[in-house]
């Protein structure tokens, strides 16, 4: 590019974004003197999900602004909490997220997930359509244009995903509300009316069951309710259940 030259700040938070020999606290960038500044950030590598508020010389701008010469352009990361207007807070998970939607579901936060690859226009789309907030690690993904919003996970680890998205977004906590498997809502059921789908040492076991309405499964304090409970436990004491 052969155009005006202008002097890039990026917050340190969004540096992982940039590759390692262009990371710099303050870089001298030359723009082509017609794209946008919110192109000329992702040509950095960083998606616009990711950033906030965006000054230039001291002054915010939108992403559509055109920067000229000489101008001080500040790109910091998005303000913790997050709020996202405009919609309930849901959420939409790529295919490789399968473990972090279970895991929100658990706290009974609307998430729902593709566990197959439908492409990414197909999930952008989706997106939109549903007004859901979409959760990646792929930031090619996150800089699909017909994208409602999105938010990049930052770790590859279940349990950082999980606190990453509870710390951007403080979505309302009520574990033990949805079903881990399709999203549904949970409710109470009698062990009667749940019978016929139980084994014979679950039936002989347990009392106390809860039922998908949507997809039918059925749920106990089985095996696996310890690692459960300590997942839910960690994330109220951290983030908080919503009042009752």
């Amino acid at each position: 590019m052969n155009g005006p030259e202008i002097q890039l700040s990026v917050a340190p938070e969004l540096q992982v974004f940039i590759a390692a020999e262009r990371r710099r606290p303050r870089a001298a960038v030359v723009t082509d003197g017609a794209s946008t500044l919110g192109h000329v950030v992702e040509s950095l590598g960083v998606p616009l999900t990711e950033v906030g508020r965006l000054l230039v010389d001291g002054r915010q701008v939108a992403p559509s602004h055109v920067p000229g010469a000489g101008e001080e352009v500040e790109v910091r990361a998005v303000t913790r909490p997050q709020e996202v207007p405009g919609a309930p807070l849901r959420f939409l998970l790529d295919v490789h997220l399968g473990t972090l939607a279970r895991r929100l579901r658990l706290l009974g936060v609307d998430a729902a997930y593709e566990s197959d690859d439908i492409g990414d226009p197909a999930l952008a789309a989706l997106s939109a359509s549903q007004r859901r907030v979409l959760l990646s690690r792929d930031r090619g993904l996150l800089r699909r244009r017909e994208l409602w919003a999105g938010a990049y996970v930052y770790s590859d680890r279940p349990e950082e995903q999980l606190r990453d998205v509870l710390s951007r977004f403080a979505p309302r906590l009520a574990p033990w509300t949805r079903c881990t498997a399709c999203n549904g809502p949970l409710q109470d059921a009698e062990k009667d009316a749940v019978r016929e789908q139980l084994e014979h040492g679950t039936r002989r076991t347990y009392d106390v069951f809860a039922q998908c309405e949507a997809c039918g499964r059925v749920y106990w304090r089985g095996a696996h309710h310890a690692r459960l409970e300590a997942i839910v436990e960690k994330a109220v004491r951290e983030f908080g259940a919503a009042a009752v």
